[in-house]
């Protein structure tokens, strides 16, 4: 995986490389490499991931074709501070 540097921005760059990390599983995978996982335990977790990504595919075509309703969107903040008032001198 490579990820450019521009303009010697190193923070922006480590972002950008999370992301793209986060988006592989590398997390997850380091997180279930820790330690040891039987065979028939890795087989169970197995079986329930396939069987989730079955019903999430299911559901979305469900949604897809108006069987069921689609969930509502959720209102997100901008996150951005409302402007701050500006200042009055007080010079009578």
């Amino acid at each position: 995986m490579q990820v450019l540097v521009r303009d010697n921005n190193v923070e922006q760059a480590l972002r950008v490389l999370k992301k793209k990390l986060q988006r592989e599983g590398i997390f997850r995978e380091m997180k279930q490499r820790r330690a040891y996982e039987k065979p028939s335990e890795r087989k169970t977790r197995e079986h329930a991931e396939a069987v989730r990504r079955t019903k999430k595919a299911a559901r979305k075509l469900a949604q897809r074709e108006g069987l069921i309703p689609a969930p509502k969107k959720k209102v997100r903040e901008t996150g951005r501070r409302p402007a701050a008032p500006a200042a009055v001198s007080a010079e009578a």
